[in-house]
């Protein structure tokens, strides 16, 4: 991949396009920064996925809506994807507990990195995929950049929207949002959310007969409180409880949708969460207080021999693995942020000030049986069971600050900085226990630079950070010199230039951006089974690679061919390296996982009547790696979706389908055996969702 060449020929463009505005073009705002502001004065890659596009996709789940998002990309080894990538950076497991997440994932600016899974996307205002380290905004839990979900929020007015939606593989979803002000005071207004979603699966057990082992169940409630107090000073209240009871029968022999196992897991979350928001103001700044907490039960259960007495006769192959888990997060952040710039009056900065905390406390219970027999060994069969349980906390304490200058009415300089302490603690009934701590330090300088109203280029230096730690299960002292015992923290040096701009009358908007990363201390994971014959030694090990590099291109562009036709591209290019890598120099010079070189998303929306319109869109990546711990690659891919829409007065009717040419694609992989009594090791690839269609009828009001 060329990225370097015709580096400038972009940039050229812009120049001489600058002039070619004639009127005021509507603004697109970044909410998931300490301020509003518009997506003009922002110095990063970020993709914003509006109102319209997300109450138009007929599966309201954020997995389902990333493959919109070039250079992200998850790993789905359960029911759903609680692990995302961006530009090829960020965790794929987390079995023995929630990993150290590269990706921040923000929902309303409640942290849930690491969970991912709960991301229902039924009345959303927004969400944004901020590409690129966020050292000072986010900090450790943002090394690769930053998924941003904002919930509708009470309205000045009553309003709301109904939906329900039934398909094919047993679908049937059926939301209800409304709110506004209450009756007895227009300083108060409220918000009222309730959704349902539910489908068969993909897939059908062979062995029970059953079509719903892999269903899923997912309920969203969501209450938004805001309260005007005093003229200064206003609350902002979050109730919300996300709801997954998803079955986890997905893993087969063959790759097919039929799977064979006789004890089909579970993949369930439950979390309940509770947020104040306090802003009150200043005569030149505001202050913001934002507290949550939340609780979360977490169900990982699966048959981990994929199969049955008959699948495996004459042997005797059957094991079974459990995990339940239990997480609590508090958080508290305190913030200071100044009123906008105001060139007029000579103030040509702008700034925030923060200290923010963050707990973690999670309790682990792993329950683990098998059986194998031989008929040709007179002393089998042979059983197995084990059961243990852990407790991990951690506390975080952070503070953070942020500057903009305005070196004249066009030009503005950015700096950041965030630093931290991070300790933590974890035992367990095994008699492992550790205790590591980190302090790191990260933050970003840009400059921006506005060519007019609806066009602007930046260049950025970030630096971002991810905590070290620790890995499970390897018999090993807190005080071993082994060096698989712990792993350092990772940091990463980002480096952007790119663009944004409206062109021709606001007929096209563009925006591209070119970055360089490079990763020192990157942290690897690689998969490992102790015992062949017992599918529960599988386990995961997390190490330093000495470095690393991800450089690319993402290019967004939204083009309006006539009154009639819109079109829009969007493109991530991609191409990562793993360096120096002393216990596995086989893999220096490789791609790094979950990387793939090329993703994309294509879309045509036409306006056929006043009432009537068809949209089509097609998305894709090329090939990547599974793992860091074998060459196993998946395949390339493009999925076809297509929606029919009618409106009349209030209603909206929508028929669509989802990879209608029924596209076998896989979205993870493990390399290990699983099939007795050879075990030979063997690639298994988790099959994403193959050709679904239904209809959709929306009531606005």
């Amino acid at each position: 991949m060329h990225i370097k060449k015709n580096i400038f020929l972009p940039f050229f463009f812009i120049l001489i396009s600058s002039g070619l505005f004639s009127k005021d073009i509507e603004e697109i705002i970044v909410k998931g920064n300490w301020r509003d502001s518009k997506v003009l004065e922002e110095s990063s890659s970020i993709v914003i996925l509006n109102t319209k596009l997300l109450k138009s996709q007929p599966i309201k789940h954020f997995e389902n809506i990333s493959y919109l998002v070039p250079n992200l990309n998850f790993a789905a080894s359960d029911s759903r994807a609680r692990h995302f990538q961006i530009r090829g950076i960020g965790e794929r497991s987390g079995y023995e507990r929630t990993q150290n997440s590269a990706v921040g994932f923000l929902i309303d600016d409640i942290d849930y990195s690491g969970q991912g899974g709960i991301a229902t996307t039924f009345d959303i205002e927004q969400i944004e995929v901020h590409r690129g380290p966020q050292g000072s905004r986010i900090g450790s839990n943002a090394l690769a950049g930053l998924i941003y979900i904002k919930t509708k929020e009470p309205t000045k007015q009553f309003e709301g929207i109904s939906e329900v939606t039934t398909g094919t593989f047993g679908t049937f979803n059926a939301g209800l949002a409304f709110g506004g002000p209450v009756a007895f005071s227009e300083n108060l207004s409220y918000r009222l959310t309730l959704r349902n979603d539910n489908s068969d699966g993909f897939r059908k057990n062979l062995y029970s007969g059953k079509s719903d082992t892999s269903k899923k169940d997912e309920s969203t409630y969501r209450l938004k409180i805001d309260w005007k107090i005093f003229e200064k000073t206003s609350l902002k209240l979050l109730i919300s409880q996300i709801d997954l009871n998803d079955p986890a029968d997905i893993w087969t022999i063959d790759g097919s949708l039929n799977t064979l196992s006789d004890r089909p897991g579970m993949d369930s979350q439950r979390t309940n969460t509770y947020g104040v928001k306090v802003f009150h103001q200043f005569d030149a700044f505001e202050f913001q207080s934002l507290s949550s907490i939340t609780d979360t039960d977490v169900e990982i259960s699966y048959d981990s021999d994929w199969g049955n007495p008959e699948s495996h006769a004459p042997y005797i192959y059957d094991y079974f693995s459990e995990t339940i888990r239990d997480r609590k997060t508090l958080s508290q952040e305190f913030r200071l942020v100044s009123d906008i710039a105001n060139l007029n009056s000579q103030h040509k900065t702008k700034w925030v000030i923060g200290i923010n905390y963050f707990n973690v406390t999670e309790q682990n219970i792993k329950n683990d049986d098998g059986a194998y027999g031989d008929p040709s060994d007179p002393f089998g069969p042979y059983f197995s069971q084990s059961s243990y349980s852990s407790k991990f906390s951690s506390d975080n304490l952070s503070l953070f600050g942020n500057i903009d200058y305005f070196l004249d009415e066009s030009l503005k300089l950015s700096l950041g900085a965030r630093w931290e302490n991070y300790e933590s603690q974890y035992a367990d009934s095994f008699g492992e226990s550790f205790n590591p701590s980190d302090r790191m330090s990260g933050g970003k300088v840009s400059l921006n630079k506005t060519l007019s109203n609806s066009s602007n280029i930046f260049f950025s230096v970030a630096r971002g950070f991810n905590q070290g730690g620790f890995n499970l299960n390897l018999g090993l002292a807190p005080d071993s010199k082994n060096s698989n015992l712990y792993y350092d923290p990772e940091f990463l040096t980002n480096y952007e230039i790119g663009f944004n701009s409206q062109l021709f009358n606001e007929m096209m908007n563009i925006a591209a951006v070119i970055f360089y990363s490079d990763r020192e201390d990157q942290q690897v994971l690689i998969s490992t089974q102790v015992d062949p014959t017992d599918p529960n030694t599988f386990s995961f090990l997390t190490q330093n690679a000495a470095e690393g590099t991800n450089k690319g291109l993402e290019l967004n562009i939204d083009l309006k061919l006539t009154e009639s036709l819109d079109f829009f591209s969007k493109l991530g290019l991609l191409k990562t390296e793993i360096n120096n890598w002393k216990s596995r120099p086989d893999l220096e010079g490789r791609a790094q996982a979950h990387a793939p070189k090329r993703s994309y998303a294509l879309g045509l929306s036409w306006s056929m009547t006043d009432r009537a319109s068809l949209s089509l869109d097609l998305v894709g990546k090329s090939s990547f790696y599974y793992s860091d711990s074998h060459d196993n690659q998946s395949k390339s891919y493009a999925l076809t979706n297509l929606s029919y829409n009618y409106s009349i007065g209030s209603w909206t009717y929508s028929i669509w389908a989802r990879n209608i040419f029924d596209e076998y694609y896989s979205v993870r992989g493990f390399y290990f055996g699983n099939e007795a009594p050879d075990f030979k090791e063997t690639l298994y690839e988790r099959h994403g969702d193959p050709r679904h269609m239904g209809m959709t009828a929306r009531y606005d009001f």
